[in-house]
């Protein structure tokens, strides 16, 4: 992984930290008994009971309301981990058995809330001096079974920084708050107010609605215009392989009535088929002759009710019911497989993805059963292209190739470059465009033009004194000139403000050490542990400090 780092202001950050600390179990015991959707169930309540027991409803809330117990341990890591409850909190700790002093590990934190309706998985948040983060450990409901987040199930170290974004959040929680400036898991008090998915997120801000004791307006999907009305359903069930917020939007400024493709813009490589991804249902949908014949009358509640959950042993009744509204020829019903049902099971079978372990997903291509694969036959293609062939700007293409050169990809790179000078050099109000400057500067890194690389981080900082992956980036390029003064203070703001940066916390900490400073050394050290308690590197190295083996000042 490749850690990146970021400018800070630390105003609130001690007021935070003892307000968190002392506030937040009984925050989520007033959360239990708050619920801003009752007003609605005063006329609405057959709608309001049965979406209660939605996944939608049951997105997330407090940890110790849906701690799912556990007990296991990651082979590859050596790291056992545990699930419990004590005095009415939940809790993770991890150990690592009878390991070596330099690999020792044993500690706990206190779990906050809980991610995921449980359907097709769970996980959990804490935080650490009002950041907040995501457990590396994840219940995945259909294997009924404990393991390590997406990505990391071959890890050798506990990942413990993996950042909760109000991006993430936004489609499992309500009234997400925005972070403080710089930080993007760092939040005043709370990362959102309320648990589950409120009527809200669908219906708009229903403050006139309820002024005029429901004779006023509310939204109403249903009655938008096709992209708006899907819209609602996209801002959570589309992500694609590359999100792009339009120049001025983040993933966090859509709201129901919007048109979502005006805020953000979503890439996938240019090949058909869904390609095993977790979350590419509208993408398949997209390439199935009953979206391509029906156009805009098929959308996603033509066949899922957003208010209610079937149950499993009506699924193949329902489901059917839904086709056979289009597919309502007599013969063809007569004739069409009497002896099995359940459509689904043919026409839209269950696969393994590839980015998200032990789970599968509905594949939406509504294929006839000769033509169905896991994988399309056309060769993975390098070249990328918008969902639904929307238009995209330079900027856009760039900066998606951005993401996807962050592996190393050198065909990525290439168009990255190409794409994001274009921009810079077309449009004047680039030169205020903070993560333009700071993707080419990494890119110009990348391919060791480090003239042109410090140019662009300078561009970025100039453009916004927080963007951290700049400042990160550009201490880096500093200490390498001999600029040993101006690294260490781009290292000391950018880890305050970002402890997720794990680089920036030990490359601070060897400066320190080589200019004779083995107390900050040890500090920055100290602060990386806390953050991250099984990070070897660091831990090796302040045991050096201490053990003596490791002369601070000496070259």
């Amino acid at each position: 992984m490749r850690h990146r780092t970021h400018f800070w202001v630390i105003s609130f950050l001690v007021t935070t930290a003892m307000l968190i600390a002392g506030s937040l179990f009984a925050t989520q015991q007033t959360q239990k008994a708050q619920d801003p959707d009752a007003v609605c169930a005063k006329c609405h309540r057959q709608i309001y009971d049965s979406y209660e027991r939605t996944p939608m409803a049951r997105a997330s809330g407090p940890a110790a309301d849906g701690l799912i117990p556990g007990d296991f341990v990651h082979a590859a890591s050596g790291v056992r981990y545990r699930l419990f409850l004590q005095d009415g909190r939940a809790w993770l700790s991890y150990q690592r058995p009878d390991a070596p002093p330099e690999r020792a590990l044993d500690g706990k934190q206190e779990l906050i809330y809980y991610l995921g309706s449980g359907k097709r998985g769970r996980t959990y948040l804490f935080q650490q001096e009002g950041f907040w983060f995501e457990i590396p450990v994840n219940w995945y409901a259909k294997k009924q079974m404990w393991d390590m987040a997406p990505h990391f199930l071959q890890a050798k170290e506990m990942p413990l920084t993996l950042p909760v974004d109000a991006g993430c959040l936004r489609c499992h929680a309500s009234d997400v708050q925005t972070p403080l400036p710089g930080g993007r898991n760092h939040y005043a008090v709370l990362p959102f107010l309320y648990g589950g998915i409120g009527c809200s997120a669908c219906h708009g801000d229903p403050s006139a609605h309820l002024a005029q004791n429901g004779k006023g307006p509310i939204l109403n999907p249903d009655k938008l215009d096709a992209v708006r009305r899907d819209s609602v359903c996209l801002q959570c069930h589309l992500e694609g392989e590359s999100t792009i917020a339009r120049s001025g939007h983040t993933l966090i400024s859509y709201r129901p009535g919007d048109n979502l493709f005006d805020n953000v813009i979503f890439f996938v490589h240019n090949t058909t088929g869904p390609a095993g991804r977790a979350t590419s249902q509208w993408e398949a949908l997209l390439e199935s002759k009953c979206k391509q014949k029906s156009g805009d009358k098929l959308t996603c509640t033509t066949c899922h009710d957003p208010h209610s959950t079937v149950e499993p042993e009506q699924r193949v009744s329902y489901y059917r019911a839904k086709c056979l509204a289009c597919h309502s020829d007599a013969a063809f019903i007569a004739k069409h497989h009497p002896e099995n049902p359940d459509c689904a099971s043919c026409h839209m079978p269950r696969q393994s993805t590839a980015d998200i372990a032990h789970e599968q997903v509905t594949d939406h291509r509504i294929q006839r059963p000769a033509g169905l694969s896991v994988q399309s036959a056309q060769a993975p293609s390098k070249e990328i292209t918008t969902v639904d062939n929307l238009p995209a700007t330079a900027r856009e293409y760039g900066l998606a190739y951005a993401q996807i050169a962050l592996h190393g990809d050198p065909f990525a790179i290439q168009q990255a470059m190409r794409y994001l000078r274009e921009a810079e050099h077309s449009d004047a109000a680039q030169a205020s465009d903070a993560e333009l400057h700071t993707q080419l500067g990494f890119l110009a890194q990348r391919t060791g033009d480090n003239k042109l690389a410090i140019s662009e981080y300078e561009s970025a900082l100039k453009a916004d004194p927080y963007k951290s992956a700049a400042a990160g980036d550009l201490a880096v390029l500093r200490a390498q000139a001999g600029d040993l003064t101006d690294a260490i203070s781009l290292w000391q703001s950018a880890f305050k403000e970002d402890p997720e940066q794990l680089a920036a916390g030990y490359d601070l900490a060897v400066v320190e050490c080589a200019q004779g400073n083995a107390a900050a050394a040890v500090q920055a050290l100290n602060r990386v542990l806390l953050f991250s308690p099984d990070d070897t590197r660091a831990h090796a190295f302040l045991l050096a400090i201490k053990g003596g083996t490791q002369q601070c000042g000496q070259r």
